[in-house]
Parts: C-alpha cells; structure tokens; sequence
C-alpha cells in the first residue's frame, strides 16, 4: 500500500508515518511505502480517483473531493483536535494573549485546505478576507516540499509576515526567532469553536472499506499500536525521522511528539463528526446532512 502525507518534515501526522517506519504495518502483513502529495486538497481528490490507497490530511479535506463526503472514508484518527499554529513575525510584539483582530493587514501564508480553519477563526472574531491576506507560501508550489519548513524559512526571508501551518514550523521559527505564537489552535486558542473544526486522520477510499475490510482493519490496528508505542516512549520518534528529516528537524521531532502525544488517539467520536460537519457547511464545502455512518469506517470492520 502506499500511504500519503500532504506534509512530511511534521508532527501532524507523524502516527501514519511511524505505523510505516516502525514495522507495525509489515507486522500485520501490510507492506506500505510512503508518499509526499501537496497540497491536501489535491491529495484527497486523488486517493478518491484509486492513485493510491490510504492519505493521511486534514479530515474535512475529504469534502473538498465530493460535498457529501462520497467516496472517502475516515478510517481513524491520527490525532485529536485543529492541530495548526498561527505563527508572526517575532517584531510584531503579538504573543498568545494578543487579540487576533491585530492581524489585520498582515500576509499569512496558509495552504490550501488547512487555509479554511484559519480563514473561518478569523470569520468567527469578525475578521474578514479584505482585512488580513492570506494565500500561499511562497516556494510551496513544486513538488517534495514540506510545508511548514518552508513557511518559516519565508517567515526569516521577510516573504510573509506570518503562517498557519504545522508544530514543526512552528518550533523552527520560534526557535530560529523569527516568528512568535499567536495561536495554538489544539490547546483552545481562538475562538472556542475553532479547537474542533478539523483533525488528522487516515482515509481510505470507500471502495477500499467494502471490498477490502481486513485489510483496512490490519492498518488501523497497525496505526493503533504506533500512536499507543508513540504515548508511551515518544523518545522512538528519533528513529522515525533519522533519514528522513533534515538532521535539525530530526533532532526536534522525538520533542514535538512528547508534546502532541496524549492527543494520539484513534477514536473518531460522533461529536467529532457533528463539529466537521457544522465547519465543512460554514465554509461552503457542504450543504448535506451527512450522517456519521456516511463518513466513518465502522470501528468492528474486518473482524
């Protein structure tokens, strides 16, 4: 199987990547290889046209390819909760207790999909589009990039005045002080609505869950035991991203994952998709009332 990530050099998704690089796949007779699709909205329409077999994005991504969810499922959750930052310009003086009306007249750099949980945060505090620029980073566009790396590194070029990306990003430009938290999005920054609009998750295609329900069981046991062997020594994240992240990176992930681990957890809830839902409607991606069953892979599948 081939298992796609829409950002590899992060935490977001790092269970997916570790389900891979520690064997917990091969251990149930899956044998996966990684894959780089950017950005996640491309990545979900193509797993939904049978290029690939399991992507692990943003979960409201998959109404980005159908309005009513058809075709993908959400196998699993790899982690709870909206997991990006919305980093500045560390000469901005903005820190976590800075109101976000402040950020009118920026340029946040965001990618497409994630951009719709920032866009509707801002939309939730009265903060419009024609007030705070956000669209792409620049160098985002070519293919094997990473996009949080590359969101601060255009933070400390002066292309951007800010970003909405992943925990890695974030750390490298806080850490290079470039660029200061302004909202942690998991940990209930923002608007309080905004902690649940999205989360990780593995999809699979809807094909898959019928025709192939063992198999698809055999991968989320598999992402199971990495996020339970993840919570229980995150010091095995060095491993997993030893040859392949950049060594800085790497250094940083086994730190990252200490501190997203007790949010790797795989049960989708059904308040879970109610939230999803209710953002995908507010930001135009659906009209339908769409059921938790239309959306889920039932967890008893395969057995």
């Amino acid at each position: 199987m081939k298992v796609v990530v829409p950002d590899l050099i992060s935490p977001s998704y790092f269970p997916a990547i570790a389900a891979v690089r520690l064997g917990c796949l091969a251990d149930r007779g899956i044998e996966a290889e990684l894959d780089l699709h950017f950005p996640v909205t491309s990545a979900v329409e193509a797993l939904r046209a049978g290029e690939f077999d399991l992507l692990a994005g943003a979960a409201h991504a998959l109404f980005h390819a159908a309005s009513d969810g058809g075709g993908v499922r959400l196998v699993a959750a790899l982690s709870r909760h909206m997991y990006w930052f919305l980093v500045v310009r560390s000469d901005l003086g903005l820190g976590r207790d800075a109101p976000l009306d402040r950020l009118r007249g920026l340029r946040i750099g965001a990618a497409p999909g994630p951009d719709e949980g920032l866009i509707q945060m801002l939309a939730d505090i009265g903060v419009g589009l024609d007030e705070v620029d956000v669209g792409p980073v620049p160098g985002t566009e070519g293919a094997g990039v990473s996009f949080g790396v590359t969101a601060a590194d255009a933070l400390a070029d002066g292309r951007i005045d800010g970003f909405w990306a992943n925990g890695m990003g974030a750390e490298v430009a806080v850490r290079n002080g470039v660029g200061t938290v302004v909202v942690d999005a998991r940990r209930g920054d923002g608007p309080p609505a905004a902690q649940h609009y999205t989360f990780a998750s593995l999809m699979a295609t809807e094909w898959m869950a019928r025709e192939r329900p063992m198999e698809l069981a055999a991968v989320r046991d598999g992402l199971v035991e990495a996020q339970r062997r993840l919570r229980e020594d995150p010091n095995l994240a060095t491993s997993v991203a030893e040859g392949l992240f950049p060594p800085m990176e790497a250094e940083l992930t086994a730190t990252l994952i200490a501190r997203d681990a007790p949010f790797y957890q795989p049960e989708i809830r059904d308040e879970d998709v109610a939230a999803l839902v209710e953002f995908a409607r507010r930001r135009g991606l659906t009209d339908r009332n769409v059921a938790v069953q239309d959306l889920v892979v039932p967890m008893g599948i395969g057995s």
